[in-house]
């Protein structure tokens, strides 16, 4: 079995062409689908097993794409005929050139074709580092298309609606253009074949078979994105595309040599974990890609043994004895099959799977930085158990969703990449586990320090019965230059504080810190015990730590505090020509914009950098998704505290 993944913009018609394609034999399998991101349609083309792979489109659906591409053989990039929306493929053909993996550009709907074919591939190839080179050339009626001419085979096609397309005549007026964009193709794949080179220089005639072969070799080694034209919708295109995958796509022996090349724990991989689900009364289920022959249920995969193991049918396997057989308990899945497992919660999304271990996915396979927090709490109290073990789970199934504690209240923190993923993510949470939950935004984490230097003496002491308390000490804080975060320092001369007791003073104090008088953790302060007195018998640690504490809340009580609140380093990663509209973004969020440049390795690209305060982190998603046409994406790290101003309190 080959796969391949068809990915692009949101509304370019990916979906009609996977099934397009998956159709076009009539021999179909049963499709897998996974929270409305992603879906596999397994089917039978010419007597072979295929699987396609279609991801939905949009900024927040990314993350999916990474484990798919990982177990895919080849891509198909579907894209809409308009030069004005080539951008909207640039995150696509930005994760391809990362990916390495042969790929297809498939450019969709080319009767509603707004704007010349070459205008297309030029704003396309705006954002490849590769070059793209067009395999067809459209045949115009009355200013419409109604047909390709194929550039290598140079045989002319009528579109039919519905049909496959049939073999016609070159018409005499495309046949000048035709030879003019043969030869710019020839020239392109030329750049990479030395002997196709000797023969346009002496003008030799250049056969339809050798074209082929260099075409073939150069998709295979991605050295190139061909590019081909169809709409889906009337089948138009799709079985030329189809045959071209057919032909040119490697099978997977060379999907497993392209992993073992990427790094340290790649080369014995036995699976790859491309999609992933929960499913009520079932469980967690994954689907593996099998890059060697043998994997069945019980096989050790991942330092476990797996559970159970049902292959994905294509459709054409009755009457064919053994050949795709979907029990992988008889012989296992064959190497490049597809198999459903359960029952192995060992198994996650994002990893590769070797017989005694996992390796994550490449790099570039990783989903973008989650920045989009929210906490997540069940609307009914009695759930907060099944919440908490639910997330957990998730976790699993969601490389793109991130798990922690709110530090301030207590509550589930998560890490998504935007308000529809957050809705997906509570969907599931109802639908799968039956558990009613809510988002909410995070609080602001602000912070205290203060202006001057401050010192007081707090003792005490407390004689109810049993053995008493007592603790004297005398306490100074200073304020540090912001960064500085905490430290703590013994003066105490002549034992007036035993040593014993000092570790239970800095706790009173770091406890008094933590807590803060306002709700508000105090930051960036200096505390140093001066001196105290204790007593042989009525002091003892915790007396002293109660006293620290004590004191340190008494000093806070007097001391004239100001509010912090932490900014961010923000790295704002967007196609060049929405930089400009990015700026006025960051000051809307009271931001401030560092600088940008364009991004190394990426064509097409720039990186701004800028300071945030945390509080507008989850604005800055919405107005960069806005800015972009959902195309940008960002990073932040902490930088450093400042000052809050009344102005900074109003809603971003």
């Amino acid at each position: 079995m080959r796969v391949f993944t068809i990915l692009g913009p949101s509304q370019s018609g990916k979906t009609t062409l996977a099934r397009a394609l998956a159709g076009l034999d009539g021999v179909m399998g049963k499709r897998q689908e996974t929270a409305t991101v992603a879906a596999m349609q397994p089917f039978s083309f010419m007597g072979e097993d295929w699987a396609v792979i279609d991801i939905s489109g949009g900024a927040e659906n990314q993350a999916q794409i990474g484990p798919v591409l990982t177990a895919s053989d080849a891509a198909v990039l579907c894209v809409p005929a308009d030069p004005e929306a080539a951008v909207l493929a640039a995150p696509y053909l930005r994760q391809l050139e990362e990916a390495g993996i042969p790929a297809f550009l498939f450019i969709n709907r080319i009767d509603q074709a707004r704007g010349r074919i070459a205008d297309i591939i030029a704003a396309l190839q705006t954002y490849s580092n590769h070059g793209i080179v067009l395999r067809q050339v459209p045949i115009r009626k009355a200013g419409q298309v109604v047909g390709a001419v194929d550039l290598i085979s140079e045989r002319a096609w009528k579109y039919i609606e519905g049909q496959p397309s049939a073999l016609i005549e070159l018409p005499t007026e495309m046949q000048r253009r035709e030879k003019a964009a043969r030869s710019e193709m020839l020239e392109a794949l030329a750049d990479f074949d030395d002997h196709l080179l000797e023969e346009l220089i002496e003008d030799r005639e250049v056969l339809a078979t050798e074209a082929y072969d260099i075409a073939t070799r150069l998709l295979q080694h991605s050295d190139l994105f061909p590019a081909l034209l169809g709409a889906a919708e009337h089948s138009n295109g799709v079985l030329r595309l189809m045959k071209s995958l057919r032909h040119e796509v490697p099978h997977v022996e060379a999907t497993r040599a392209r992993l073992a090349k990427l790094g340290e724990g790649l080369a014995d991989v036995v699976a790859v974990g491309c999609m992933a689900d929960q499913v009520k009364h079932l469980g967690k289920t994954v689907l593996l890609r099998a890059l060697d022959g043998g994997l069945g249920a019980g096989n050790p995969v991942g330092g476990s043994t797996l559970g159970g193991l049902t292959g994905l049918a294509t459709g054409a396997e009755e009457g064919q004895g053994d050949r795709g057989s979907t029990d992988p308990s008889r012989n296992g899945l064959e190497a490049g099959d597809i198999g459903q497992a359960v029952k192995s919660d060992h198994l996650n999304l994002g990893f590769c799977y070797s017989a005694d271990g996992s390796a994550g996915l490449p790099e570039w396979a990783q989903p973008r930085p989650s920045t989009y927090r929210r906490l997540v709490m069940p609307v009914h109290e009695r759930d907060e158990a099944r919440l908490s073990a639910a997330l957990d789970r998730l976790v699993g199934i969601d490389p793109a969703v991130r798990l922690e504690q709110d530090a301030i209240s207590g509550r589930a923190l998560l890490y998504l990449q935007g308000p529809l993923h957050l809705r997906r993510v509570l969907a599931t949470l109802e639908t799968e586990f039956g558990v009613e939950a809510v988002g909410e935004q995070v609080p602001p984490a602000f912070c205290e320090t203060i202006r001057k230097p401050m010192e007081l003496r707090y003792r005490h002491r407390k004689q109810s019965g049993g053995a008493g308390q007592f603790a004297d000490v005398v306490i100074e804080i200073h304020p540090l230059p912001r960064g500085g975060g905490f430290q703590f320092h013994d003066r105490v001369k002549g034992g007036a504080v035993p040593k014993v007791y000092i570790p239970s003073v800095e706790a009173g104090v770091r406890e008094a810190l933590r807590e803060g008088n306002n709700g508000h953790p105090v930051v960036d302060v200096s505390v140093i015990l001066k001196d105290g007195k204790h007593h042989a018998v009525d002091s003892s640690d915790f007396a002293f730590r109660m006293a620290a504490k004590n004191a340190v809340r008494s000093i806070l009580d007097q001391a004239d505090l100001v509010l912090l609140q932490p900014i961010m380093k923000a790295a704002i990663h967007v196609p060049s020509v929405f930089s400009g509209g990015v700026i006025p973004v960051i000051s809307n969020l009271k931001g401030q914009v560092l600088g940008f440049a364009a991004e190394e390795g990426a064509a097409g690209w720039d990186v701004l950098e800028a300071l945030l305060p945390l509080i507008a982190q989850d604005a800055l998603c919405h107005s960069l998704a806005s800015a972009t046409r959902g195309t940008g994406w960002f990073e932040t790290a902490f930088d450093h505290y400042e000052e809050v101003r009344q102005e900074d309190l109003a809603p971003v």
